[in-house]
Order: structure tokens, then C-alpha cells, then sequence
């Protein structure tokens, strides 16, 4: 395991934010910051032949994680990666098919399909903990690491809907079909991917992972009750287990489910550290929420990925409406802009002008730092 300390890092003002701790400033990063609306991503992805050829060799992805960061004054990397490697190491088949996305051959379309399935192959994902390894070492410079690096894997429920439907859905009619219908069979999948998961994660960690996300992209579609059982639930076993290990309770653990921002009570009590945001719940709706649990749980979030189509004005507007609403926030024994670090709703789009990124994360910087006083 490669050691974390703090002091080692030349920037770890967003190890700091997800710890809740003081900060001069609000950390930013950005989901899906390396990616497709980089001209330089595009250069590597075509050299890599391929997006599965891209994420599974670990010299283009540490190149395309490194990327945002030689561009933009961010405060964090994450691993360049894709939440389905899990499911690909289970068997299932995955490609990636050009204005299709992903795609399964063997999904999870039978009972004895289900019944056949195992816990993922860790060995068959080495090229994610070897990339993870390249990218810490990429990372240094002048005998410190730049800035902290994020894991991810993709959640329970989450994984589950691709595997089972065999692609992406718009309403994943296959999945609640046998979550209403074979209730024993979802359980036996979500069980297996928890296991995976948890992992994966782990093995992040022990390559040089310093923060842990789980993104749980599809949780929003599921009904209030459903979603504790089927998608909260296996997130939360998942961090009670790395939180129970020595090696692993101090890297924060940050959840996001798109779509679940009505659920922050409950969410509260996963165990994560972070809890991230998509744009349709304001900032100090939700700092005031979780201060009422008596928890000190930081957020991550909340501007939508697409006002960085507009232009830079808009942008710097909106960016500083938004911590302006968080500085509003009435909690108890800190000031309402600790414990949060700054980031979109959800991933960056491909579309997004490049040099729009300069404006949101220089609108975070000066307005986070004038409302602290500094």
C-alpha cells in the first residue's frame, strides 16, 4: 500500500474538505474531467485504438488522468477508468459500440444466467490497479504528489442495471421487472456486487487510491423505499466494511446518486464521508438537511454540467450564486463553506469548450475565498 500522508502532497485542500476540516477555499474537481471534450484526450484515445484500449492500458490512462491537470488548477485527479470493468471481469462481455455506448453479450437475461454468476476476477482488473500506481507516480513532482487521487467504482444497483439489461435504458424496464418480480434473484446480484465492489475499491486503496467514490448513476429511479433497500443499503455495506479496516477508515468515501438528493436523511446514515450532489437540490438546503442529523458529513456538487455551454459571465454567475446560497447555510460550529468540495451534478459534457472550465473553476476560487474573509 503506498503511504498517503497529507504532508507529502503539495495540495490536499480536498482531503481536507471531505474531512469537514477548515479550509481557505473550496477544493474543485470535476467529474469526468479527463474525457472526450479534451482535444489531448482525443490524441491519446486515438493512438489507444479504442475506449476499452484507452482504459485498459495503464500508461494512456495515467496520461489522460494527468491531462485536465496540466490544463486546469484543479484540486483533485481521478482515475481514468469506466464503472463497467466490473461486470467485464464477471464474463459478461463488454464493448463499447460507437453512438451506442456500452454493451453487454452475456447479460443477465435468465434465472441460470444469475444463478452462474460470481464475485468479479480482481486479476482480471490488474490494469486498473496498475494504472493507479502509474498515475501516483505520474503524479509527483519535486519529491511531493501533486494533488490527491480519487477511485471509483460504480454501485451495487447501479452495475446491476447494466448487467441485467445488457446496455443502458431509458427506464431499465428489465431491472424493475425482476426487482418487483424476483426480488430473491436482484438480491443475489446486488449481494455479488457488493463483494466485488468492495474489492475493488480496497485494491484501489492498497495501489494508491486516497479517496474512494461510488457513483450510482441510476439510484434516482427508484422509489423512496426501494431505494434505501436496493441501492442505499448495498453502498453502505460496502462502507462499513472498508471504514472496519484499519487500513482504510481514514480515506474518505464519497456516494452520489443522480437523482437522490430527497433521500439526504437516510443517506446520512451510509457512513460515507461525502455525499455528492446533482443540481437539483440547492446547496444550503442540503448542508442544513445533514446538520440536522447531528452528522458532520461534507457534500460534493451541485452546478449543472451543461452551464458550461454557456458563456463565461453566465457561468461565473451562476458558480457564485451557488456558494453565495451555501454561505447562507445556517449549521452548527463551522462556517457553512467547510466540508465542501465543488463539482458539477454530474459528468462534464463532451461538448463543453474547454476553455469554459477556466472560467467555473477560477468563479469557485475568488468567490469561495472572498466570502471566507481571506
Amino acid at each position: 500500500m503506498i503511504e498517503n500522508k497529507d504532508n507529502m502532497i503539495e495540495n490536499d485542500i480536498f482531503l481536507r474538505a471531505c474531512r469537514y476540516e477548515e479550509t481557505d477555499r473550496t477544493p474543485v474537481w470535476l467529474m469526468r474531467q479527463a474525457g472526450r471534450y479534451l482535444p489531448e484526450y482525443q490524441a491519446t484515445r486515438a493512438k489507444a485504438g479504442s475506449f476499452l484500449g484507452l482504459a485498459k492500458n495503464p500508461s494512456y490512462a495515467a496520461e489522460v488522468t494527468l491531462q485536465p491537470l496540466d490544463r486546469y488548477d484543479l484540486d483533485a485527479a481521478i482515475l481514468f477508468s469506466d464503472i463497467l470493468t466490473i461486470p467485464d471481469a464477471m464474463g459478461l462481455g463488454l464493448s463499447f459500440v460507437n453512438g451506442e455506448g456500452p454493451q453487454f453479450s452475456n447479460p443477465l437475461n435468465s434465472e441460470q444466467a444469475v444463478l452462474n454468476l460470481q464475485v468479479a476476477d480482481m486479476g482480471q482488473l490488474d490494469y486498473v490497479f496498475n494504472a493507479v500506481k502509474e498515475i501516483r507516480t505520474a503524479l509527483m513532482r519535486n519529491g511531493k504528489q501533486r494533488v490527491p487521487l480519487i477511485g471509483f467504482s460504480g454501485s451495487p444497483w447501479t452495475l446491476a442495471c447494466y448487467m441485467i439489461e445488457g446496455s443502458g435504458s431509458k427506464d431499465f424496464l428489465n431491472t424493475k421487472k425482476m426487482l418487483y418480480n424476483r426480488p430473491d434473484l436482484m438480491n443475489r446480484i446486488l449481494d455479488i456486487n457488493v463483494e466485488s465492489v468492495a474489492q475493488y475499491l480496497e485494491l484501489q486503496i492498497d495501489a494508491g487510491a486516497q479517496a474512494a467514490m461510488i457513483f450510482d448513476t441510476w439510484g434516482g429511479m427508484l422509489s423512496s423505499g426501494d431505494y434505501q433497500k436496493f441501492s442505499l443499503d448495498p453502498m453502505a455495506k460496502i462502507i462499513k466494511r472498508i471504514k472496519s479496516n484499519k487500513k482504510y477508515e481514514s480515506v474518505p468515501v464519497i456516494i452520489f446518486t443522480k437523482g437522490g438528493g430527497g433521500w439526504l436523511p437516510t443517506m446520512a446514515n451510509s457512513g460515507a464521508d461525502v455525499i455528492g450532489l446533482d443540481w437539483t437540490i440547492e446547496l444550503k438546503l442540503a448542508r442544513e438537511t445533514l446538520d440536522q442529523t447531528g452528522k458532520k458529513i461534507a457534500i460534493q456538487g451541485n452546478v449543472d454540467p451543461l452551464l458550461l455551454l454557456a458563456n463565461p459571465k453566465e457561468i461565473e454567475r451562476r458558480v457564485t450564486e451557488s456558494i453565495l446560497n451555501l454561505a447562507d447555510a445556517k449549521v452548527s460550529g463551522s462556517h457553512p463553506l467547510n466540508g465542501h468540495v465543488f463539482n458539477l451534478g454530474h459528468g462534464i459534457n463532451q461538448l463543453t469548450p474547454p476553455e469554459h472550465v477556466h472560467s467555473l473553476i477560477a468563479a469557485v476560487k475568488n468567490a469561495s475565498t472572498k466570502l471566507r474573509g481571506k
